[in-house]
């Protein structure tokens, strides 16, 4: 019996550590998720008090939370933008292309990655005040674009590193231009890696800190003001906020899997033999 539950045990322990893991990487969000229905005893106080619904009916009854969730967000979606194309067009041009300082260039695309955020912050202040550039939204997008680029660079090469570039030599067999070659065949296999690029860098944007306070200016971003917040009680509303980024992001994640699940089931299905085993003849 002991030797039964050993050998369970033994194969089964490697899911057991992953469920560990899960747990606790899940377990700040479960608890902001649940801060978010709390009606707290005082500003100051994080306990759980009392159940309420008001939090999630009135996420806006701190305006100024409300403006810097939109201030975000816009921030968020314009440097996403940026970031995503340019990262996107560096990222073809690194893995298909060979030319004359691509090893050279592939380092300094690591380096806002391996650079410390104290130090990239300060440095853009820096560059800001000594060109008389004043502090504000678009320095804030100026900023964030510039790490987003790095982790949407990785993400979309390694995405077209594992493309099978035959199937594009099989369209240009068949007599497909570039553009088409392209738009019906390198761009569908490269977007599962564009869309996660892109999300990523929206991801990072919208939570980022440290860079964003040094070269805000005025402008207050939704980090900013949880950080501001902080010291005299965060509303329960904020909690509201990063339940409702989490849901979405999670349901982003989920459609984007399912579909593909789906997309790969009919492929299979499209090219399954249509008449029995293979190999078997009716005699």
């Amino acid at each position: 019996m002991s030797a039964r539950i050993f050998r369970w045990l033994a194969d089964r322990w490697v899911t057991g550590v992953a469920l560990l893991v899960l747990g606790y990487l899940l377990l700040p969000i479960a608890v902001v998720a649940a801060l978010s229905f709390n009606r707290p005893s005082s500003r100051l106080s994080y306990d759980f008090n009392e159940f309420t619904l008001d939090n999630w009916r009135n996420p806006c009854a701190t305006s100024d939370m409300c403006d810097a969730v939109v201030r975000s967000v816009q921030i968020g979606f314009i440097a996403t933008v940026v970031a995503t194309v340019l990262g996107t067009l560096m990222a073809f041009a690194l893995a298909r292309h060979r030319f004359r300082g691509r090893s050279g260039i592939n380092v300094l695309i690591f380096l806002p990655m391996a650079t410390p955020e104290l130090v990239m912050g300060t440095s853009l202040l820096a560059l800001f005040v000594s060109a008389g550039v004043p502090q504000g939204f678009w320095t804030i997008v100026v900023a964030h674009v510039m790490f987003c680029v790095s982790f949407v660079v990785v993400t979309v090469k390694a995405r077209l590193a594992g493309m099978d570039t035959r199937l594009e030599e099989a369209a240009m067999d068949l007599y497909a231009s570039e553009w088409q070659t392209f738009r019906r065949i390198t761009l569908p296999l490269a977007l599962p890696g564009i869309v996660a690029a892109a999300l990523l860098a929206f991801s990072l944007s919208f939570d980022d800190f440290i860079v964003t306070n040094f070269n805000a200016g005025t402008t207050v971003t939704f980090p900013m003001y949880v950080w501001g917040a902080a010291q005299r009680g965060i509303p329960p509303q904020v909690n509201v906020i990063g339940t409702a980024m989490f849901v979405v992001a999670l349901l982003l994640v989920l459609t984007s899997t399912l579909r593909g699940r789906r997309g790969r089931r009919a492929d299979l299905g499209k090219t399954a033999p249509a008449g029995g085993a293979p190999g078997r003849h009716p005699a």
